[in-house]
């Protein structure tokens, strides 16, 4: 019997995918998804969405790592602003 590679589980996900998620980068696992099964955008994205709802520890684990992300790029930003303000003070003489 042969089956559709569309019609695929969640739960049967390719070792790079998997690999990806575990490394925190959600986009790659959906870049990746979309690449080896041959399927659009939105069903590769629903189809990670739905393997890290199936497993809650690796979602927790995922979101975690994104909001440390997000933590950092935040702090640099700030950091970036800090230092635009003090040269625009040093420039313009005030």
């Amino acid at each position: 019997m042969i089956v559709d590679p569309r019609e695929r589980k969640s739960a049967e996900l390719p070792a790079s995918v998997l690999a990806a998620i575990a490394a925190g980068n959600k986009i790659e696992a959906i870049r990746l998804l979309r690449e080896e099964r041959g399927i659009g955008l939105k069903e590769s994205k629903d189809t990670v969405d739905r393997y890290l709802a199936a497993h809650p520890a690796l979602k927790r684990k995922l979101d975690s790592q994104q909001a440390e992300s997000l933590r950092g790029h935040l702090l640099w930003l700030a950091g970036l602003i800090a230092l635009a303000t003090v040269a625009y003070y040093v420039v313009s003489g005030k």
